[in-house]
């Protein structure tokens, strides 16, 4: 069923705590909107997130490439080394025949991470310069879709784990990749945290949107 009047919905936002319907309103920069229910956070509008973003997208993505370029731990068993690096426990499930497993592991730890930070460095860099009106459309339905399977910290998680069953069995060395998986997975949760991805639509709005309005 078509609704008759499908623009006004855009205007409407429901609170995510208390699921009280409101209004927007246009607020000023630097400014945040609150729930008059509970007093929830419903959005904000700061162009200060665009260069904060930005900054941190690409740290973030850098701290990514270092990680799958060198070892994340060396294990030594019986005078046997053994590195560990990303790329090669996925390569390890491939060659072991474990194909689905290994397919879905690169997404959920390295293609779908590289694919979010990629996707905000574009969409900042697009909201910087004021451009992409449709391209940043694509680029945030895009980023909603992939980003609850971002599971680079859950991966780190067990790879602690399995650390903790091994000391006791072998020789274990951090690698410069296990300090930066740290910091990449820091950046990560922190990007997540601090800016929602219903902030970066109301950048879109009000720099895009509004701007071919005026």
């Amino acid at each position: 069923m078509k609704l008759e009047n499908e623009d006004a919905l855009d205007n409407l936002i429901i609170c995510g705590h208390c699921f009280t319907l409101h209004e927007e309103t246009p607020i000023k920069d630097g400014a945040k909107a609150c729930c008059v229910g509970c007093g929830a956070v419903l959005y904000r509008y700061d162009t200060k997130l665009i260069d904060y973003g930005l900054s941190l997208s690409i740290a973030g993505l850098i701290f990514f490439i270092l990680a799958n370029a060198f070892p994340l731990v060396q294990i030594d068993i019986l005078g046997t080394s053994q590195y560990i690096t990303i790329p090669k426990t996925i390569y390890a499930l491939f060659e072991s025949g474990f194909f689905l497993v290994g397919l879905l592991c690169a997404c959920l730890i390295l293609v779908f991470p590289l694919m979010i930070f990629l996707i905000n460095i574009m969409l900042f860099s697009l909201f910087h310069f004021k451009r992409g009106k449709a391209l940043s459309k694509h680029l945030l339905i895009l980023l909603s879709h992939i980003s609850p399977w971002n599971m680079v910290d859950i991966f780190l998680i067990s790879i602690m784990v399995a650390l903790v069953k091994l000391i006791g069995l072998a020789q274990i060395h951090m690698g410069i990749s296990f300090w930066t998986l740290i910091v990449f997975v820091g950046i990560d949760i922190y990007i997540v945290k601090q800016i929602h991805i219903s902030e970066l639509w109301m950048l879109r709005k009000r720099l895009l949107l509004d701007k071919d309005k005026s």
